[in-house]
């Protein structure tokens, strides 16, 4: 590899990684326990221009990976096959023993990629194909290569960003192939992510140099010549070796104009005789079709005709063998360039032979319908019925496949009344495909074009009475087929402009549906979508779609429509928890879940988003197992129906009860997987409020100081952006806790008032006295006693309203803070404990330990010791139960006298104290003592002689630097540093 050997040894080293050293040295070893012990695989990004060596190099990386014992499975992306579903992984897993997936337990779910059968959910998909590669990765490694990858299709690329953004934790290395300049934007962008994070390497190939170049001619071509040949090739190995061929032959490199790449290439194929010329022209068309077979069927060569002709082709250099056993150009630019040459029509005939050999082995739809596509001419029922099933088989994994192959269909599908139904449906199955895959404003488009276009139903002449019965009795059925494709077309668009954060559009779509007078049953399915979006309407409050709703209540009872009156009654449900109107959110969430409960899963498929709303009104309710209990119910029933847009909301719904439960694992792998599929959905808004949710899960999981909380909750305001709306208001709040545990109240202060304006109006009420907690603490924490006391006051009376436990013992821990502020100790630890006992009964075991852990100290302060060892205990068994790292921090610096094991947090947290209040400069350490002994911020500061924001933001840097957040904690600090001589002496009298 001339002119590589710095990317062959970075490429040698990460396979080393990855594989282990050949000959077990103690070096190799520990590189591959990395993996064992929980390292993550790494991807090599080879970029460079067409015929810069990256297949080249490519193969040279897949021999060092063989050579060390690893699985090499290698595929290529092909340029005219871009719309076949997960082509270039289907390629690379061809190499595979076809009983690999024996006994693995995901098998159903990776099938896709095997042309074994359809996946349900593509997102699981991609999970499972994850898990499938740790598993082919056992025991000795795994180099998964793919070539070309500035071709590969929308479902390959959003396959290779999931394993980017989750690199899989096992011995594997991935390595792409792609040219910079033709790279699709999503790509560089995953790829550019993936460096920023250190999961991507990347590999920039340059030209090669002249002495390379004289290096690759051989001897017998003076300098001279070689010379002029790099600087006409620039340095290209490609270019290069093509232009020695011409020179060999007898061209000359004098010109200053030297002949072109393309036409050197073609020169090739100009001396062939056209049996043969016809035979790279098929190899050229069918691509990853080209098997000898199929070259035979569609050229008509056979036998020994057919054998010498890829035998003399072969020796040319012109075709090549694949070890799939394909017949391929030797060049994907010689594929282009003969491809391109080949006349239209033949390339059309090739086509269609194509797809009439599949069809008769008994290929799917899914196979045929590229080579049905590209031999269409005219108008042919057969051909798009072909794309019509291959998108239905494609609409849950590849939806981008799925829009396309519709849109082709459409396109030869005769604009004619006979046809308007068909034209309709297959219009809106397209809009759902563009709305799953990112295509959210050319979804709405569409949307809104079939909206407005009417019904054209053929009208005949009349012959008599009966007739003309008989056409009344069709035209009032075309009518209802017409307003019931309208209606669909109708909420589909108003859930589209969810999505771009257009709720105000999705509302006055609705109303203005509402008022043409829909049969009842459009108008519980109008009603139902207008109570979802009026929530996250800045403009519109649910008490101004509260008729509305309650209308479409009416409608489903009155036509004993039990599925529809269940989906209202849960979407009436949340739209007064969100407004905090509880006595009607538990009447409505009552009835909703007995009917729920009553009805099977059949019946459910099509209330899938109540499910999700029905969860949602018992979280904020506070019943955490039954909105559990539902959410889990309606994502199974979502993933099987292959309701993707649903999903999102019920993963969040989980993902937030977990949290409040704590059980943070998992309320952050629910956040993940609700990620995927935001950002598959390419909607902003709905994305500003997965990123909030992971936030949280961040802020409750990471120890204090890890910066990831609050980098992600940044990234959840930047998704959401100038909008206001419940999604924004929500992101705004969780950056408003992240940045306050990071030790800066005064960001957290302003986050709270960019969510809810300088009312608050714009935070959700049931969870208002939540977020007013971040205000107390913020005011506190900068000296502005008064600002607190009337935020907490408020708060007060908001959960007093409200009579939710969590909300309420919230509000008391605001509370708690004022009395700690003035010294009063004792009446601060009654208090955190009576927090601590109000999160307790409705289940909120997160909130529950964290009062106990604030409190714990304070009752040992109080003169009750023993209250506060037990409150310290179980605060902190709750934590490290529920895997919060958050806690477990706080537990660490307000463990009381004999509050817990050495083990634990003897030797290791006075290391841990120590390294934190080392970090702090003299006057940090000043300040933070006179915290300790209760002094505000302002006495502080006229005992130093400094200003008030001069102490409060050296208050802010002690938070920030020790990883605490409150003043309570700071305090608790420090005593444990005056007292650290006698950490060893209280542990004992614990034990």
């Amino acid at each position: 590899m001339l002119g590589r050997s710095v990317e062959l040894a970075l490429c040698d080293a990460l396979l080393d990684r990855a594989a282990g050293d050949a000959r077990g040295t103690a070096r190799s070893a520990v590189r591959g326990a990395e993996f064992r012990d929980g390292g993550r695989s790494q991807l090599v990004d080879i970029t460079g221009e067409a015929g810069i060596g990256k297949s080249r190099l490519l193969g040279e990386v897949c021999a060092g990976a063989r050579r060390r014992g690893m699985l090499v499975l290698r595929g290529r992306a092909t340029e005219y096959e871009r719309q076949v579903p997960f082509q270039v992984f289907t390629d690379a897993l061809a190499h595979l023993d076809p009983h690999v997936l024996d006994g693995f337990p995901e098998a159903d779910a990776v099938a896709t990629l095997l042309q074994r059968g359809g996946a349900l959910d593509r997102f699981g998909l991609h999970r499972s194909t994850a898990v499938l590669l740790a598993r082919l990765a056992a025991p000795s490694g795994l180099l998964l290569a793919l070539d070309d990858l500035h071709w590969a299709d929308s479902a390959s690329l959003e396959l290779l960003d999931h394993l980017v953004r989750h690199p899989v934790h096992a011995p594997v290395v991935l390595a792409v192939t792609r040219r910079d300049r033709q790279s699709p934007e999503s790509l560089a962008a995953q790829l550019t992510r993936g460096v920023d994070t250190g999961s991507v390497v990347r590999l920039g190939l340059r030209p090669l140099s002249v002495r390379d170049c004289a290096e690759l001619a051989g001897p017998g071509l003076p300098l001279t010549e070689t010379a002029a040949l790099h600087a006409a090739s620039e340095g290209n190995p490609f270019y290069f070796l093509t232009l020695l061929q011409a020179h060999r032959g007898g061209a000359t490199t004098e010109s200053s104009a030297p002949p072109g790449l393309g036409a050197l290439l073609l020169d090739e194929l100009g001396v062939l005789a056209p049996s043969r010329r016809g035979m790279v022209e098929a190899v050229a068309v069918l691509g990853e079709h080209a098997t000898p077979a199929m070259v035979s069927r569609v050229t008509g060569r056979s036998g020994p005709a057919f054998t010498d002709d890829v035998h003399a082709l072969t020796r040319r250099d012109l075709l090549r063998a694949t070890p799939q056993g394909l017949l391929t150009l030797r060049h994907p630019v010689v594929r282009t360039l003969v491809h391109e040459g080949t006349p239209f029509l033949r390339r059309v005939e090739i086509h269609r032979l194509a797809a009439q050999e599949l069809a008769r082995v008994g290929a799917s739809a899914a196979e045929r319908a590229h080579h049905v596509e590209r031999s269409l001419t005219s108008w042919d029922p057969a051909a798009v019925a072909v794309l019509d099933e291959a998108a239905a088989r494609t609409a849950r994994t590849a939806p981008r496949s799925c829009a396309h192959w519709l849109e082709v269909a459409l396109r030869h599908l005769p604009d004619t009344p006979e046809h308007a139904a068909r034209r309709g449906e297959l219009a809106l199955r397209r809009a759902r495909a563009l709305a799953a895959c990112g295509g959210l404003r050319e979804s709405r488009d569409l949307l809104q074009e079939l909206i407005v276009t009417p019904h054209r139903s053929p009208v005949g002449p009349t012959a008599g009475r009966d007739q003309d019965k008989n056409q009344d009795q069709d035209k009032n059925q075309d009518q209802d087929q017409d307003q019931d494709l309208r209606v669909r077309a109708v909420v589909l668009c108003a859930l589209v402009e969810r999505h771009l954060g257009r709720s105000t559009e999705a509302v006055a779509l609705l109303r203005r549906e509402l008022a043409r007078g829909p049969a009842p049953a459009h108008v519980v399915r109008l009603g139902l979508e207008l109570g979802s979006a009026a929530p996250q309407d800045s403009d519109t409050s649910y008490a101004e779609v509260r008729t509305e709703v309650e209308a479409a209540l009416t409608a489903a009872r009155s036509t004993g429509d039990e599925v529809g009156e269940a989906g209202v009654l849960a979407v009436a449900a949340l739209g007064e928890a969100y407004e905090g109107n509880m006595a009607a959110a538990h009447r409505f969430a009552r009835q909703a879940a007995a009917l729920v409960d009553s009805l099977p899963d059949n019946d459910l498929t099509a209330l899938c988003e109540p499910l999700a709303r029905l969860g949602w009104a018992e979280a904020f309710l506070e019943h955490y197992p039954d909105a559990e209990r539902h959410a889990e119910r309606g994502l199974d029933i979502a993933r099987r129906s292959g309701q993707l847009y649903v999903v999102p909301h019920l993963l969040l719904c989980l993902s937030h009860v977990r949290l409040q439960t704590c059980r943070i694992s998992s309320a952050l792998e629910l956040a993940d997987q609700a990620e995927d599929i935001a950002r598959g959905i390419g909607s902003d808004q709905l994305l500003a409020f997965v990123l909030a949710s992971r936030a949280a899960a961040l802020v409750a999981g990471c120890p204090p100081g890890d910066p990831r909380p609050l980098a992600v909750a940044d990234e959840a305001v930047a998704a959401a952006g100038t909008g206001v709306n419940w999604w924004a208001s929500t992101a705004w709040c969780i950056f408003g806790w992240a940045a306050l545990m990071a030790g800066d109240p005064i960001r957290a202060r302003e986050a709270i008032f960019r969510a809810g304006g300088p009312e608050l109006q714009r935070i959700q009420p049931s969870m208002r006295p939540l977020y007013l907690e971040i205000l107390v603490t913020s005011a506190l924490v900068t000296g502005k006693f008064e600002e607190a006391r009337g935020w907490a006051e408020r708060a007060r009376k908001e959960a007093e309203q409200l009579g939710l436990p969590m909300q309420r013992a919230s509000a008391l821990r605001s509370a708690a803070h004022l009395p700690l502020a003035q010294a009063d100790t004792a009446a601060a630890a009654d208090l955190f404990a009576e927090a601590a006992a109000e999160s307790a009964r409705c289940g909120a075991l997160f909130w529950e330990a964290h009062s106990l852990l604030l409190g714990a100290p304070l009752e040992a302060a109080a003169g009750r010791g023993r209250d506060g060892t037990h409150a310290w205990r179980r605060g902190r068994r709750l934590a490290e139960s529920g895997g919060s790292g958050m806690l477990l921090g706080l537990a660490d610096v307000t463990r009381p006298p004999g509050g817990g094991s050495e083990t634990v947090y003897g030797s290791s947290g006075r290391a841990q104290l120590t390294e934190r209040l080392a970090t702090l400069t003299v006057r940090e350490l000043e300040i933070a003592e006179l915290v300790a002994q209760g002094l505000t911020s302002q006495a502080i500061a006229d005992r130093l002689y400094v200003s008030r924001r001069t102490v409060e933001t050296h208050v802010s840097r002690a938070f920030r630097k020790t990883g605490v957040s409150s003043r309570t904690a700071l305090a608790t600090l420090m005593a444990r540093r005056r007292t650290g001589s006698r950490f060893g002496d209280a542990r004992a009298e614990g034990e």
